[in-house]
């Protein structure tokens, strides 16, 4: 343990729990809903409402071997290319064979998805993908489909949750295991205050880490919170440099910041073009799937032809879908071009890569065990092993689905453990605020220095000015800037710098050009030297421990083996 919390006022309130589950994404309410059924007192608590996570964003779909001549080992082929070398290959088979059922056991739960003439799913191809293995919803409304099945179903099972609410620290009792999670809860929630919810298992499923650039697909609660939780409860993260940028992400300006509309990759899928401003195909030639060549090629190759005509954005073109498909199909695609002024049915869409998916995240193992025991992780904030150095389209929902359900049946299955007392830390630390206005930097040094494209310049200039801010928060301020009073908004940004750092540090280790980690100044792969893992840890002094793995295995998480 690190000893290192957030600098928040001590617990006034507490609730007893066998599980808390920490997010509302898919992840987390499969895990609740699992927990539960298993006769489990669980409590989700969840910063916004039950679907306001990333989830509820998902255009495209969930990947899964469900149609006539696909086959888990097709899947697995595509996952391993996609990861470009970093995948676990057993979490991966684990995904693609456990994934079929899982889908339909999401479907009994109540998620309708769309339906062929003959009744049997639709399913659509999407970039890194020989087979039409996408099932989707509403057209392109897969995730607030799945998001509103699931929401009903822990509303109608009784399930306990706490809205509004944003998780400080994790708990530990004497022996160092997992006691609860510390929390804020706003407002509008059901308690008010700091309080605590003490359970011998916690669950993190909170999403990404998307805000920490300027521009992102991500929604506004995705600030890296559950991975820097995890490094100050001691938990190692793994691979946080892949940080998956969206090929076609609709371009509203230069200077655009926070959410940006996602244009689905399943609007390749059903044939639309990539071109320049001259309407060139330019992805012809670079890939065998030409547009639906996987994200890191696809997004790079937008890059370069940026670069070498001196544009911002290039064009999607699907003007030959007509209106009817494009209402039918893409309706929320479709609305949202419209509401920035642009019509898709008649005019090529703006598009430019925006940060959109982190493939690493809370290293854990086949049962979403951490390196803290009684501490789970899965969805977004965890590293699997699944998506190696890209992310296959579609694959993260499935993710969540699975090693969601995996980690309900590893927490039922273990004896029944009444949590030891929480107990503060011999000598605890508390982690200063960032200074007033921190947020906005963090963010212009990130997408300046670690975007799509990084050299050892740029995140040479990224780190020093995060340790800046680092620095003024340790000192609290300067004349000219005050440390932020304790916030949400101050403990968001605390959070924000923390995953910043470490992808940094990670970004600059990793001397090559892999997946979606882009090296200008190392632009080859390096199979020699670099098959293999960051893992990073956060010391008791408030300073990163990055280390190099052996090999492209990732080691165990704990003592117990790693076997499905």
């Amino acid at each position: 343990m690190t000893g290192i919390r957030l600098h928040a006022p001590a617990p006034g309130w507490a609730i007893d729990a066998d599980v808390v589950v920490v997010g509302s994404g898919v992840a987390g309410l499969t895990a609740a809903l699992r927990c539960t059924a298993a006769g489990l007192r669980t409590v989700v608590v969840t910063k916004a409402r039950l679907d306001d996570g990333s989830t509820r964003w998902a255009q495209g779909g969930i990947a899964a071997a469900l149609g006539e001549g696909d086959t888990p080992e097709q899947h697995l082929d595509d996952t391993l290319v996609a990861g470009a070398g970093l995948c676990d290959e057993e979490a991966v088979r684990l995904l693609v064979t456990e994934g079929p059922a899982a889908v339909r056991r999401l479907i009994a739960t109540g998620a309708d998805f769309d339906k062929t003439v003959d009744g049997e799913i639709a399913l659509t191809r999407e970039g890194g993908h020989h087979r039409r293995r996408i099932a989707h919803a509403g057209g392109d409304a897969t995730g607030a489909e799945i998001s509103r099945a699931l929401v009903e179903a822990i509303r109608d099972g009784g399930v306990r949750f706490i809205e509004h609410a944003l998780v400080l620290d994790l708990l530990t009792d004497a022996e160092g295991r997992t006691a609860g999670v510390t929390l804020h809860v706003m407002g509008e929630g059901q308690h008010d205050g700091v309080g605590a919810v003490h359970a011998p298992a916690v669950v993190l499923a909170t999403g990404g880490m998307g805000q920490v650039f300027s521009a992102t697909t991500n929604p506004a609660v995705s600030t890296g919170d559950g991975v820097a939780l995890a490094l100050r409860a001691g938990a190692e993260v793994s691979d946080l440099e892949f940080v998956q940028f969206h090929p076609t992400v609709l371009f509203l300006g230069a200077d655009s910041e926070g959410q940006q509309p996602l244009v689905s990759e399943a609007v390749r899928g059903e044939g639309a073009y990539l071109v320049d401003g001259d309407g060139v195909r330019f992805m012809l030639g670079q890939h065998e799937l030409a547009e639906l060549a996987p994200r890191d090629i696809v997004a790079k190759a937008i890059m370069r032809r940026m670069q070498e005509q001196g544009t911002e954005h290039m064009y999607l073109d699907a003007r030959h879908f007509g209106a009817e498909m494009w209402a039918e199909r893409f309706p929320t695609i479709l609305a949202a071009c419209r509401l920035h002024g642009i019509d898709p049915v008649t005019e090529p869409i703006p598009v430019a890569p925006a940060a959109h998916y982190a493939s690493g995240g809370v290293r854990t193992d086949l049962r979403g065990r951490t390196t803290v025991p009684g501490l789970y992780a899965c969805g977004e904030v965890a590293c699997t092993g699944v998506h190696g150095a890209n992310r296959l389209a579609s694959n993260s929902l499935l993710e969540g689905l699975v090693f969601a359900e995996r980690i309900a049946e590893e927490i039922t299955a273990a004896a029944p453990r009444v949590p030891g007392a929480p107990v503060p830390h011999p000598a605890p630390v508390t982690l200063p605020l960032p200074v007033a206005g921190a947020r906005t930097r963090i963010q212009r040094v990130m997408t300046a220095g670690a975007g799509v494209l990084r050299s050892e310049r740029s995140l040479r200039g990224a780190a020093e000015a995060l340790d800046a801010l680092h620095s003024d928060a340790l000192e609290g301020g300067t004349d000219d800037t005050k440390a932020a009073e304790p916030g949400v908004e101050s403990w968001e940004t605390t959070n924000l710098l923390c995953v910043a750092r470490v992808l940094v540090a990670a970004a600059r280790r990793r001397e090559e050009t892999r997946g979606c980690h882009w090296r200008e100044d190392h632009p080859d792969r390096d199979d020699t030297d670099w098959r293999r893992h960051l893992v990073v840890r956060l010391t008791p002094e408030r300073t990163l421990d990055v280390r190099t793995t052996g090999t492209h295995d990732l080691p165990p998480t704990l003592d117990a083996p790693r076997e499905p």
